[in-house]
């Protein structure tokens, strides 16, 4: 079994380094990564300008691009052997809700999947305590589980652990994404020439937060799975849009 890990932390991410090290005996792992962070840069593509790879370590590969383009390049001609299964974490934070769309952790298990690969993405909802071993913990099981048992081909699983001891967690949920409220507002401030700058503001509280949410699972201390899929189409709105042109 031959996994690929990335994220968009970068390649020197704990929660990367303490992922690999937990994977290591159920597979042969192989990291390509950003060579820096490179959070919220959702599933960008460099298309205008030339790659570059630098081995960092046995096995790992650092690459300056996004998460995309690391398993891009992984996937489709860097690696002498394909990999099996993408599993990208263990991301510095939490992806519920709308962080799907920004999030270049769930990206590069997207471009995974888009490529015909089985794929996670793995979220430590930080809490103060920094328990990746406890992520780690839960992505092996779920590793285990997926090699015994695949999905089906077009599903990626978004998993979100809470900030706890393993012993401590309340189960494992099947979850669906809630949604966040509105951004903070931009934060304004002047850089050393009296120019103003802006800096994006926090993302909003969980608004959509209720029973059979990520974010109710989580705030509950229970992991949150939730499947996504790549297919955006609203099917539910296709005969009423069908309709609605009907006189253009």
């Amino acid at each position: 079994m031959r996994i690929l890990l990335s994220n968009d932390d970068g390649y020197q991410a704990r929660g990367l380094r303490v992922l690999a090290d937990n994977l290591d005996d159920l597979a042969d792992i192989t990291v390509v990564a950003p060579d820096r962070n490179q959070s919220g840069v959702s599933n960008a593509l460099t298309l205008d300008s030339p790659l570059r790879v630098e081995q960092v370590g046995a096995n790992v590969y650092g690459v300056n691009g996004t998460p995309t383009d690391s398993v891009h390049l992984a996937i489709t001609g860097l690696l002498d052997s394909e990999p099996d299964m993408v599993v990208s974490g263990i991301n510095h934070g939490a992806n519920l809700g709308d962080d799907v769309l920004y999030s270049g952790t769930v990206a590069a298990a997207m471009e995974g999947r888009f490529l015909g690969l089985p794929a996670i993405a793995v979220s430590l909802v930080l809490d103060g305590s920094e328990r990746f071993d406890t992520a780690a913990a839960v992505t092996r099981m779920l590793v285990r589980k997926m090699i015994e048992n695949p999905l089906a081909q077009d599903t990626i699983l978004n998993v979100n652990v809470p900030d706890l001891p393993y012993e401590e967690l309340k189960g494992i949920l099947t979850t669906r994404l809630g949604f966040r409220h509105k951004s903070e507002p931009v934060i304004k401030a002047l850089d050393p020439k009296n120019q103003p700058i802006y800096w994006v503001g926090p993302a909003g509280a969980g608004q959509d937060a209720g029973p059979g949410t990520d974010f109710h699972a989580i705030a509950g201390g229970c992991v949150s799975v939730t499947p996504i899929k790549t297919d955006l189409t609203d099917h539910q709105s296709l005969d009423s849009l069908r309709d609605w042109l009907g006189g253009v």
